[in-house]
C-alpha cells in the first residue's frame, strides 16, 4: 500500500506506472527517470499488475514485485504498490485509480503509459472513466507509430524478447543482450529463483 503523507507531500503531482513487470527492464528504468526528473513528477508509483485482465500468463506476482522493488531502488521518489494484490480479480488499473485517488485524495494524479499501449485502450475497461480520474501522460517509444504518440523518448524494449532471451541465456550473445537491457540486480535475482526458464 502507498505509504502514510507527511504534511510537505500534500499537493504532489503523481505518475501512476502500472504494467505487467515481466520482467521490469530498460525501458522502465528510463520510464521511470524520466517521469521523475524530466516530466517533473513529485512522484511516481509503480503497480505491477496483480491478475491481467487480458489473461497474460505471468511469473508469480511477489516474483514481479520484488523484481520492481530491486530493479528500481536507485530511483528517489519511486515507490512500488502492490495494492492490486487487495483489488479482486481481474486487476483494472480504473479500480487502482480509484483507490490511489481515495487514499490520496491530495495528489494530481496522472497514467503514465509507453505509447504502444495506445493502441490497446479500447479494451481497457472503462478507459474513458479512468481518464476523468488520472488524464494519460503518453511517453513515446522507439518503433511505435501510433496516432497521437509523442516523439519517442524510450527505446525500442520488448518484454516478450526479453523473456525469449532469459530462456536462451545458455548462449554468450543472449546473456551480452540481457546485460544490456535488464537490470544487474534483476538477472541476479532471476537466477537464484530459476525464472524464466
Amino acid at each position: 500500500m502507498c505509504p502514510a503523507l507527511t504534511m510537505a507531500d500534500a499537493s504532489m503531482d503523481v505518475a501512476v506506472f502500472g504494467g505487467s513487470f515481466d520482467p521490469p527492464h530498460v525501458g522502465h528504468v528510463l520510464a521511470l527517470s524520466f517521469l521523475r526528473g524530466v516530466a517533473g513528477f513529485d512522484r511516481a508509483v509503480v503497480v505491477p499488475v496483480f491478475a491481467h485482465a487480458f489473461d497474460k500468463e505471468l511469473a508469480p506476482f511477489e516474483h514481479r514485485v520484488r523484481m520492481c522493488e530491486i530493479g528500481f531502488s536507485h530511483l528517489h521518489g519511486v515507490e512500488i504498490s502492490t495494492m492490486e494484490r487487495l483489488l479482486g480479480r481481474p486487476s483494472y488499473t480504473l479500480r487502482t485509480v480509484r483507490e490511489i485517488a481515495r487514499q490520496h485524495p491530495e495528489w494530481r494524479l496522472r497514467l503514465a503509459i509507453g505509447a504502444d499501449v495506445l493502441a490497446d485502450v479500447h479494451r481497457w475497461h472503462a478507459f474513458d472513466e479512468l481518464v476523468e480520474l488520472a488524464r494519460p501522460y503518453v511517453m513515446g517509444r522507439r518503433g511505435v507509430n501510433c496516432s497521437g504518440a509523442p516523439p519517442p523518448v524510450l527505446p525500442e524494449v520488448s518484454s516478450t524478447e526479453v523473456r525469449r532471451l532469459l530462456r536462451a541465456r545458455g548462449s554468450e550473445s543472449a546473456r551480452a543482450e540481457l546485460e544490456r537491457l535488464v537490470p544487474r540486480g534483476v538477472l541476479t535475482y532471476i537466477s537464484k529463483f530459476q525464472l524464466y526458464g
